[in-house]
């Protein structure tokens, strides 16, 4: 069994923001699949379904980013799913607009909610999917504000595609393993 953990903030404000693309991608990967039933547990909103011959686990917790740990490892616990089957969703500012990157067993980077899922989990060895939003486009502007803040009219154009692609490569890290999706979608960037 595989958790797959999108990682934002609850409430409408927040919907569409930078710091939500986990939950965008988790969103669009269910409605690919039919839109399983959801449900509200462990501080998330969890969907529980089977694709081929895997039992998969999707949950966007309900905590603020900071305590997102808080949320995953009670599921992890509950369903009995080792750390090796954990992928967590996330914004980064590191990758440009369009760019993702699969990683495992690395810091933080700055992400509160990746921060408190190490911390909670006393381990990093868990699979991240790092969805780019790019960085800030004034030095000044705070890094805060910019992930709350939500997508530009240009990036929102493009948004389904990148979260094809994001969806794509959740898919083969379930069913081709980390060392393959790793190759074929770490780096890759939609057309601009």
């Amino acid at each position: 069994m595989w958790l797959v953990a999108g990682l934002g903030n609850p409430g409408s404000k927040y919907l569409f923001t930078r710091h939500n693309v986990g939950f965008m991608v988790l969103d669009n990967f269910l409605a690919g699949v039919g839109d399983p039933i959801a449900k509200e547990q462990f501080q998330a909103v969890t969907t529980k379904f089977k694709m081929e011959n895997q039992d998969i686990v999707f949950a966007k917790p309900q905590v603020f980013m900071n305590k997102s740990g808080e949320s995953v490892r009670p599921i992890l616990d509950f369903y009995k799913i080792d750390i090796s089957q954990l992928i967590v969703v996330h914004d980064d500012i590191d990758q440009p607009f369009g760019q993702i990157k699969v990683q495992k067993n690395r810091g933080h980077g700055g992400h509160n909610g990746v921060r408190s899922i190490s911390e909670t989990l006393g381990v990093q060895d868990y699979i991240r999917l790092k969805i780019g939003v790019g960085r800030p486009p004034h030095p000044k502007m705070d890094v805060a504000d910019y992930v709350l803040s939500r997508f530009s009219p240009e990036e929102q154009t493009r948004l389904p595609e990148f979260l094809n692609i994001a969806s794509d490569a959740l898919e083969s890290l379930i069913f081709d393993g980390y060392e393959k999706a790793a190759t074929q979608f770490s780096g890759r960037t939609i057309e601009p």
